[in-house]
């Protein structure tokens, strides 16, 4: 069984920087996609950013050439690195696995602001 924890949200001002983190637990071996998605109120959930195993990488719109996903499979951990932040990224970042025959495993969800 796949467990997802989301670290690293919080208050940022604009222009900011903020790491985040995804904790897995649990075999990733059938992990085929990791990935980061984000929830604004009053908004449906969107893609941020995504690596497929075969090792593709790929974007939302909004995000492109600001946030830079990654992973340390020794640390079965995955990163988000988001930079020139603006009040229209805030939102609740979830980290998601989706697993080979098992479907889609998310975690509970950090939230990040961004405001002066």
């Amino acid at each position: 069984q796949v467990h997802l924890v989301e670290s690293g949200g919080g208050l940022v001002q604009p222009g900011g920087s903020l790491r985040l983190s995804c904790a897995i637990s649990g075999s990733i071996w059938n992990v085929a996609v990791m990935g980061w998605y984000r929830q604004a109120p009053g908004k449906q959930r969107e893609l941020v950013a995504e690596m497929i195993n075969s090792g593709s990488t790929r974007y939302g719109d909004s995000v492109k050439g600001r946030f830079t996903t990654s992973r340390d499979n020794a640390k079965k951990t995955v990163y988000l690195e988001m930079n020139s932040l603006t009040p229209e990224d805030t939102a609740v970042y979830y980290c998601n696995a989706v697993v080979l025959g098992r479907g889609d495993r998310w975690g509970q969800g950090t939230q990040v602001t961004v405001s002066s």
